[in-house]
């Protein structure tokens, strides 16, 4: 491949450029996901034009990085992050450089990149491709090598090793030996711990995403990535579950590594939740010694999980919603439904998991099945039978259910009130037995039926 296609809108932008006398250049993860025939989500153009003349020559133009030569155009509904060429020096924080200077050349500005699949440019002029690194030939080996000294990539930016990581779980390629044996050094370790917790979050998220994540959960775990930013797994390898049961065959960690590939990438939820599910087991382990084998027990792990998970996801600043529905999940994800389940047992199920999560929870049930042999759940699997039945059974049943919380009982607390029953604990307690009564049996969910039964259970706590 010696030329890429020119997208229109950077014609369009290279026009522009070209009328006043600047050259510009696609670069970037476009580049790599052009060549590797994936559509890209963005572009980055890199130009000799300064950002005070990018800004002069085109019509909106928002100054998002400017100290760092970085602008960004508006252009035919497209958002182009536009930076001048430019080399860096110092890199005292780990992250920022201390000086940034304006370069002459393509070529010196890829200098400066992190990884040579990351370091090839397009000419917008005519769609020929700088490769000065051969990054085209690593993209085809898929290889992931940085530019240059590893050593001195990973120093400059602490976030650069988790990168490596991430395009590994998420394009299925490898990081080359010396590249990857970088990211084990304690002094690399010290550069990568000082980023900050939301830089770290937004690529583990990027991890999870993958087709497999538990590419890059392993590679976090042994290059000692994960312990500097989620430790509360480290407890979990070598936590063994398999006994003579047959349901587990590998540690607690590797259970949930593919427990989360099993989840489906497109959930953030249920792939959280898969991963975190178990997390509380090595606090609650417990081996039971019996004539037939020892077996290992993990009663009530889905508490301590699920407050392990709070507490994790806060730390990496998930949004309140992510860290509510995930924990919830977790907290909920034990249940063993029979078929000589009640109707009311399903009713109560319904309401302990909430109807908007019923579908996660589903997912989540089959992500865990999933991670317990690493393989997937067939279609007539006796697991699968017995969701649909209990799908089937909680769709007929909502469609009767008039109440899910005391605040959809046919009766308030006023009507109590002026039943002669007075506001307070008592009250609280009727309320709880009436919502109870309506889950047995919907049809006693009227006023009128409520208030004969709320005047007999006050004479009970009278």
């Amino acid at each position: 491949m010696d030329y890429i296609k020119i997208p229109s809108v950077l014609k369009k932008m290279y026009e522009i450029f070209n009328k006043s006398g600047f050259q510009a250049y696609l670069v970037g993860g476009a580049v790599r996901d052009m060549m590797m025939g994936i559509p890209p989500h963005d572009y980055d153009v890199a130009t000799n034009a300064s950002p005070q003349q990018v800004m002069m020559i085109f019509n909106r133009v928002i100054p998002t990085g400017i100290t760092h030569g970085t602008v960004t155009v508006h252009l035919l509904g497209y958002e182009i992050e536009t930076t001048t060429f430019r080399t860096e020096t110092g890199y005292s924080d780990g992250r920022h450089p201390d000086h940034v200077e304006y370069a002459g050349t393509i070529e010196d500005d890829l200098s400066r990149r992190d990884f040579t699949m990351n370091a090839i440019a397009v000419n917008l002029a005519d769609g020929s491709i700088v490769d000065p690194f051969g990054g085209r030939k690593d993209i085809q080996s898929k290889l992931i090598k940085t530019v240059g000294n590893p050593d001195e990539r990973f120093s400059e930016d602490g976030l650069r090793p988790i990168r490596a990581i991430r395009f590994a779980s998420q394009l299925g390629f490898v990081i080359q030996k010396d590249t990857y044996s970088v990211i084990f050094k304690d002094t690399i370790h010290t550069v990568t711990a000082g980023i900050s917790i939301e830089r770290f979050r937004d690529e583990f998220t990027k991890i999870l995403e993958s087709d497999t994540p538990s590419v890059g959960l392993k590679k976090m775990e042994e290059t000692g990535i994960m312990k500097l930013f989620i430790p509360e797994f480290l407890p979990a390898r070598n936590c063994l579950q398999a006994d003579m049961r047959g349901f587990h065959e590998f540690d607690v960690l590797d259970h949930l590594f593919y427990s989360c590939d099993g989840g489906s990438a497109k959930n953030q939820r249920v792939r959280l939740a898969a991963l975190f599910h178990d997390i509380g087991k090595p606090s609650v382990q417990r081996t039971e010694h019996t004539d037939a084998g020892d077996i290992f027990t993990f009663y009530n792990h889905e508490i301590t999980s699920a407050e392990i998970t709070r507490k994790t996801l806060v730390r990496l600043r998930f949004p309140n919603i992510t860290v509510d529905a995930v924990t919830h999940l977790v907290r909920q994800h034990m249940f063993h439904y029979e078929e000589n389940w009640t109707d009311a047992a399903v009713r109560r199920f319904i309401i302990r998991v909430q109807p908007e999560y019923l579908d996660d929870l589903y997912d989540l049930r089959l992500a865990d099945i999933y991670g317990m042999h690493n393989s997937p759940v067939t279609a007539d699997s006796q697991a699968v039978k017995e969701l649909n039945e209990l799908k089937d059974r909680i769709a007929a049943l909502t469609a009767q259910m008039s109440a899910l919380s005391i605040r959809d009982l046919a009766i308030k607390g006023t009507d109590l009130i002026a039943a002669g029953i007075p506001a307070g604990k008592k009250m609280g307690l009727i309320l709880s037995e009436l919502l109870e009564t309506v889950i047995d049996d919907p049809k006693q969910n009227t006023k009128e039926t409520l208030l004969d039964i709320a005047q007999k259970i006050s004479k009970k706590y009278a």
